[in-house]
């Protein structure tokens, strides 16, 4: 197992790896509206969503890999009439590349963020 990071996304704010590679996958930690500086995105679900899914293209690449490699995400919301705003976002990020996805509301996400998202990816 290797430890992947990058500058480009928050650090990790706890004993984890932004992401590990594990044979030809890899995972991601979920990811919450955190800029790469470590400041917290305090706006709307768009906005939290956005910033989510840049941290996971920076990881991404960090790892060498792409969006089009991802083979499931995990969307945890606080609240699920943002499904809607959020499933646009991210099928703005996918295009035509459909992941299987779960998705599922929690009581509370770290740093009151409303969404947080992980992605599992195979390497070509």
């Amino acid at each position: 197992m290797d430890e992947i990071s990058t500058q480009q996304a928050p650090a990790a704010i706890g004993p984890y790896a932004q992401a590990v590679s594990a044979g030809p996958y890899v995972f991601t930690s979920g990811q919450i509206p955190l800029r790469p500086d470590g400041t917290f995105v305090d706006g709307s679900v768009d906005e939290q969503v956005q910033q989510v899914l840049a941290n996971l293209d920076a990881i991404l690449t960090a790892a060498g890999v792409t969006r089009k490699d991802v083979v499931k995400a995990t969307i945890y919301l606080t609240d699920l009439a943002n499904f809607e705003r959020v499933n646009q976002a991210y099928g703005a990020y996918f295009g035509d590349h459909r992941p299987a996805r779960s998705t599922v509301q929690v009581a509370a996400l770290p740093r009151g963020a409303a969404v947080e998202i992980e992605f599992i990816a195979l390497r070509p």
